[in-house]
């Protein structure tokens, strides 16, 4: 008979226990608290009843028990929603270091340009060796025309770590040589960029850059083709990296005060040439974009560039920014031959260049010159040799801000060059002054319609012709950007 009492006083310590210790509310209604507490209450008391004043110790017992389970509702309203909502799960605060993981962290964006050109007048036809119209950066400026995808490009870009961040981008836009003749092949894909920046330190400052990436040489051949006003590169300053790119390592630092003026004109929608630090300092192989080092030394680059704010010279340079800098090349350089492979020997490949900018708010000017040495083919010996080079540009251009149309940006530009190619065969030496006015629309924020006059005289890239071609052209160009 005493075992009855030891096994009521047993289950009433168990009863209290589980109304003391409750599942956890993280899934429950303060509804559903009330009800379970009140299904305990009556529990208590039937084993109260039963015991019919038998267990005597555990009866003091009782009271506590029932202030404490309605202790636990006050508890959650602080932390709940109204009755109407359901509670969420209770879950421990993430430590500030906590951060997505690195797949989360990634974006996936590009832009293509569709281009059309229309000569609407030409000097007559050429000898067999005169030079034809023909531009290094547009094939499709020739007696034939047409569409041309210009680029088409893909980006993959985001952090890997707070200190680590992956750029990758993929050209489909490209061309090749047929197998078994010199006909063209449109549209094939090709590495542009593949590189990975490594922050010193957590303001992102001071960075390493390793992989194959743009060279800090000239400030428009740093900046994106989506983000420039002219159609191409000057010829001057991109003579020196061809396709801007090579494979190697950089070092960049921007200080807080550059990067603040930076981000304002960002902010105003000014097309920047992009954070390549305002001083830097890199080594690549010297062969250019996609081709094997032919030779033991490294091409060694300096950059600088610095935005100084004019707002202390009056009203009428409010918000205006000039932007200043230059850069220095130094390379050994082998250029592909006609009649057949690489060059042998290493030619001396040296120049130096300045920049300027004063952005556009609302009229701006953009210039940049070169000068130096690179391997260019002597017509009158028949062969490659080291030769002075030197050119540069001048650009006009306004932001008239929303016009019927979309934002207008206008444009005047004068370009002149004077030495070698070097990325084609025989580094052949190029003549080019050439005039262009146009402006860019933009019609919608990711759709640019870019419409300009040229009158070109140049002298076609290839060591077999000589002379100059002259041509009036209306060029086109559609950007559309995802």
């Amino acid at each position: 008979m005493k075992s009855r009492p030891h096994r009521a006083r047993y289950g009433l310590a168990a009863t209290i226990a589980l109304a003391i210790c409750p599942a956890p509310a993280a899934a429950q209604t303060v509804q559903e608290l009330q009800r379970q507490i009140d299904e305990l209450k009556a529990q208590i008391k039937a084993l109260t009843d039963a015991q019919k004043g038998a267990v005597t110790v555990a009866a003091p017992a009782i009271p506590p028990a029932a202030p404490a389970a309605p202790a636990a509702p006050p508890q959650l309203a602080v932390t709940t929603p109204p009755a109407s909502a359901p509670a969420p799960r209770i879950a421990a605060a993430k430590p500030p270091s906590a951060r997505a993981p690195w797949y989360e962290r990634f974006r996936l964006r590009g832009y293509t340009q569709l281009r059309y050109n229309a000569v609407l007048d030409e000097d007559g036809p050429p000898s067999d060796t005169g030079s034809r119209l023909r531009s290094v950066h547009d094939s499709s400026i020739n007696e034939d025309g047409g569409f041309l995808l210009r680029r088409v490009r893909l980006v993959l870009q985001g952090d890997i770590t707070d200190r680590l961040q992956l750029y990758f981008q993929h050209d489909f836009g490209t061309a090749v040589n047929n197998q078994s003749s010199a006909e063209r092949r449109e549209n094939f894909g090709q590495l542009r960029d593949v590189y990975v920046d490594w922050f010193l330190d957590p303001e992102r400052r001071l960075r390493l850059r390793f992989g194959q990436s743009k060279v800090p040489f000239g400030w428009e051949n740093l900046q994106s083709s989506s983000n420039r006003v002219p159609f191409d590169r000057s010829d001057a300053m991109n003579s020196g990296v061809p396709g801007e790119r090579d494979v190697g390592m950089n070092l960049y630092y921007t200080p807080d005060r550059v990067q603040a003026i930076w981000d304002r004109l960002t902010k105003a929608k000014q097309k920047l040439f992009g954070n390549y630090g305002a001083f830097g300092l890199s080594v690549y192989n010297g062969q250019g974009t996609n081709r094997t080092e032919r030779n033991p030394t490294v091409m060694k680059v300096a950059m600088a560039t610095w935005p100084i704010e004019l707002d202390r010279l009056g009203p009428l340079f409010r918000g205006q920014v000039l932007e200043v800098g230059g850069s220095a090349l130094f390379n050994r350089f082998r250029p592909e031959l006609r009649s057949g492979g690489v060059s042998t020997q290493s030619y001396r490949d040296e120049r130096v260049g300045f920049h300027a900018i004063l952005y556009p708010q609302p009229f701006g000017i953009q210039t940049e010159w070169t000068s130096g040495y690179g391997p260019q083919f002597d017509s009158d010996l028949r062969m490659v040799r080291s030769s002075p080079l030197g050119g540069g540009y001048v650009q006009l251009m306004g932001d008239l801000g929303r016009t019927p149309v979309g934002r207008a940006i206008p444009y005047i530009r004068w370009q002149r060059y004077r030495g070698g190619w070097k990325a084609n065969a025989d580094a052949p030496r190029l003549e080019t002054d050439e005039w262009e006015a146009g402006v860019e629309l933009q019609l919608v924020e990711a759709l640019e319609l870019t419409l300009a006059y040229a009158r070109m005289e140049r002298r076609e890239a290839d060591s077999r012709r000589t002379g100059r071609a002259t041509g009036d052209l209306i060029r086109t160009q559609l950007q559309f950007t995802y």
